[in-house]
């Protein structure tokens, strides 16, 4: 007679099968409908910043610092919320998803690295493109100062290398647990809270968000000389690293070997 699994592999099991074949749909997907999917990512994403820069002029200092930094987290989670309930791709996502098939050998890495520079291309040329009209226009507009874009760009660049890089880790590590509990998750409703429960804690800490990030900082190198190109660059480089090896090592390799040595 069989040994049946139990309740608790059940559920990670089917995680880990959901996972991997949403990995593989999307990796077969043609270039041009995946560049576009995360180009308009890169542009949906932009709205979370956008909200950031206009509630902190809204509030200033009146509410005190504890009070304005959540406000300006749960302002964060907007982003996120539209593009993940968008399906739009985000490479954050794809991090932890699409390294999945690759480790259950049913993709190569060749597949991996196309998804991955597809989708990281698309977000960035989207967010750069929302984040100079952003920086022009909100102040035009009279809704955000560009104080408030130096202030929220300065957060993620005014750290050491080894600081930001282990910074990104977090925030790739954080990314990737967010898409196993979007799989286990199936209400719409659950599905919002874990998005918001993981970005609102990314945007609390100021843990450098590649996508998210080549908003906030472009947006304040945009407007202010104080945060330099270099300092852009440099942000989006050691962010966009810690976020691939948080997702890849922390989530995709360890919860794969976890269920699949835990199974039969």
């Amino acid at each position: 007679m069989e040994d049946r699994p139990t309740d608790q592999q059940k559920p990670r099991e089917s995680i880990l099968a959901s996972q991997i074949d949403e990995g593989l749909n999307e990796l077969e997907r043609p270039t041009n409908g995946l560049f576009l999917s995360a180009l308009s990512a890169g542009l949906d994403i932009g709205f979370g910043p956008l909200l950031m820069v206009v509630l902190a002029t809204l509030v200033g200092s009146s509410w005190g610092t504890p009070l304005t930094t959540l406000l300006i987290a749960n302002a964060y989670a907007v982003g996120f919320i539209f593009v993940i309930l968008g399906r739009s791709e985000l490479f954050t996502e794809h991090t932890t998803l699409a390294v999945l098939p690759v480790l259950d050998r049913k993709a190569t890495v060749k597949q991996l690295g196309r998804l991955w520079g597809i989708v990281y291309l698309g977000n960035i040329v989207g967010g750069a493109m929302f984040a100079v009209s952003m920086a022009y226009l909100a102040p035009a507009y009279g809704i955000a100062e560009t104080s408030a874009f130096v202030d929220i760009a300065e957060k993620l660049v005014d750290h050491g290398p080894f600081v930001l890089l282990a910074g990104g880790v977090l925030a790739g590590w954080m990314m990737g647990l967010l898409s196993w509990l979007l799989s286990a998750s199936q209400e719409t409703t659950s599905r919002i809270f874990a998005i918001w429960l993981v970005t609102m804690s990314i945007g609390v800490a100021h843990l450098p968000h590649s996508i998210a990030g080549n908003v906030e900082v472009l947006a304040g190198t945009v407007v202010s000389a104080e945060i330099t190109l270099l300092h852009y660059l440099r942000f989006l480089a050691l962010a966009t690293v810690g976020n691939a090896i948080g997702g890849t090592v922390f989530v995709a390799l360890l919860k794969y070997s976890h269920v699949v040595r835990g199974g039969e």
